[in-house]
């Protein structure tokens, strides 16, 4: 209050022109306003205006009070979704090892894994219909979104980039020789640059209702973000002529090794010759690509496949070879992940129903996935999570509508939020659980109190002999080690910062 309360109830006994006690006017004075207010929080000028005859000091409370600001309602949904979505990062990077069959495909299909990066750039695009549904200075807005896409670029840089070496390697440090300039946080901020800007630069096209009819949401927004994105990944895909190329192999072997790798085609979709990683060897060079791409896990490069294991005496030169996976002509085509999600968001923000809501995401879910299986099993296009391919886009953007959808059922429509609270949690600080859990980063730190030697640290110990021994199986064991001794620790953490208001979203 920026005035005593003394002076306050002068102000009204100078008004009340000497009707009543000072008692009296202080047992009234410290009556509730209907909005949970009291009168004390006026100025002295306010109230001081003059009583008109009949008139309750409560009735000019709640004349004079000015309006307060509500806060925003939080979609419970969208923070256990990407809640959600942070969970299975921390799955199957810790276990896909031991469970082959949950880690990224090793060329076409999708696993358990190769939902992931999709999910996180839907969720970002829903979150940016509801974030910008309001926009009163365009210049502030595009300087927060400027600002919030360096942040992502400079964590993605030192968590993928080669500067930690987290949890298992006790050292930090790169070889700029071999930095990697492309990662999962890059990609993000690429997408949530790109379709933050457009929602902020086409906020005057925005309709203010809609015309009746199930159609009607698509005609009111415009979606040549996503259109210009397809095209330009559609054209350069089947377009662009691929020519041989070489490479140093500096990690497999004593001596560094120089292998070509004879192509000499267009529109090729397979691991050696196909446009997304001859558009990223021209861009980035060769060096700074990633280093340990999941294709060599096809049954072309290891007899272990899909497990990775020892290379085949007659494997292809590419099966060494760099290959990323978050490269930029692929980052373009997932540009359309985030513009679904976008279009989630407008479902959202325009359909007040519940049934009208789900009736848009859950057909539009179906749609998508229909598309998806067709280009995929008739080989026009198949699912391929490492050229994110247009089928791969439709395929896990209609999955994860479907998953949204039952999650609004299950807790936004039903009311079942205590069952995913730990979700939720997870979700309001999704950017501290992938630094710390996903990135290994706490790991690391944990690990780095050790006896003797490295291998005998914390970490190591309660994985080995209370999970793994004790079930007698490496798959079991880590998968339940995953689960009870990551996930859980992170959703108390998640827990705790939520009760002290403490948030760090992606």
């Amino acid at each position: 209050m920026d005035e005593d309360p003394k002076r306050m109830e002068e102000g009204l006994n100078s008004a009340l022109n000497g009707d009543g006690n000072k008692d009296d006017l202080k047992k009234r004075a410290t009556i509730k306003t209907s909005n949970g207010g009291s009168i004390f929080e006026h100025d002295k000028d306010t109230m001081a205006k003059p009583v008109a005859e009949g008139e309750s000091v409560q009735q000019i409370a709640e004349q004079e009070q000015p309006p307060v600001k509500q806060k925003t309602k939080r979609v419970a949904t969208l923070d256990a979704f990407r809640g959600l979505t942070i969970v299975l990062m921390i799955l199957v990077d810790d276990a896909g090892e031991a469970y082959p069959r949950i880690d990224h495909s090793p060329w076409n299909g999708c696993t358990l894994a190769d939902f992931v990066m999709p999910f996180f750039l839907f969720i970002v695009g829903v979150a940016i219909a509801l974030a910008l549904k309001r926009i009163s200075k365009i210049k502030h807005s595009v300087k927060k979104i400027i600002l919030r896409t360096l942040k992502l670029l400079f964590w993605g840089i030192i968590l993928q980039g080669g500067y930690s070496h987290a949890p298992d390697d006790l050292e930090y440090g790169v070889n700029m020789k071999f930095i990697r300039w492309c990662g999962i946080l890059q990609r993000i901020a690429l997408v949530y640059c790109v379709v933050a800007l457009i929602e902020t630069f086409t906020t005057k096209l925005r309709p203010t209702t809609l015309a009746s009819g199930h159609l009607s949401i698509f005609a009111a927004y415009k979606w040549f973000g996503g259109f210009v994105a397809f095209l330009i990944y559609m054209i350069t895909t089947f377009s662009l002529y691929v020519p041989d190329w070489s490479f140093v192999d500096h990690f497999n072997g004593d001596e560094p090794k120089r292998y070509t790798v004879i192509c000499g085609m267009r529109g090729h979709l397979g691991p050696a010759c196909n446009a997304v990683g001859h558009v990223d060897r021209q861009v980035w060079g060769v060096n700074h690509l990633y280093s340990q791409p999941v294709w060599r896990r096809l049954k072309a490069c290891t007899f272990s496949s899909p497990g990775s294991g020892p290379f085949r005496d007659d494997a292809p030169s590419w099966c060494l070879a760099p290959f990323e996976p978050e490269g930029l002509l692929s980052s373009i085509s997932a540009i359309l992940s985030g513009t679904i999600g976008i279009h989630y968001g407008h479902v959202l923000i325009h359909f007040k129903g519940h049934s009208e809501r789900l009736k848009q995401w859950v057909s539009m879910g179906f749609v998508l996935l229909i598309i998806a299986i067709i280009l995929h099993f008739t080989d026009a296009l198949p699912i391929n999570k490492q050229l994110y391919s247009f089928s791969y886009v439709c395929f896990t953007a209609g999955a994860a509508g479907i998953v949204f959808s039952g999650f609004y059922i299950l807790i936004d429509v039903w009311g079942l939020r205590t069952p995913f609270l730990f979700l939720e949690w997870i979700g309001m600080n999704a950017m501290l659980v992938f630094v710390m859990a996903a990135e290994g980063i706490f790991a690391a730190f944990v690990n780095g109190w050790y006896y003797e030697d490295p291998r005998s640290s914390l970490v190591h110990w309660i994985k080995k002999h209370v999970f793994v021994n004790v079930w007698h199986s490496e798959r079991v064991g880590t998968i339940l080690y995953v689960i009870f001794a990551e996930i859980t620790f992170w959703s108390v953490v998640a827990g705790v910062l939520h009760k002290l208001g403490i948030y760090w979203k992606l």
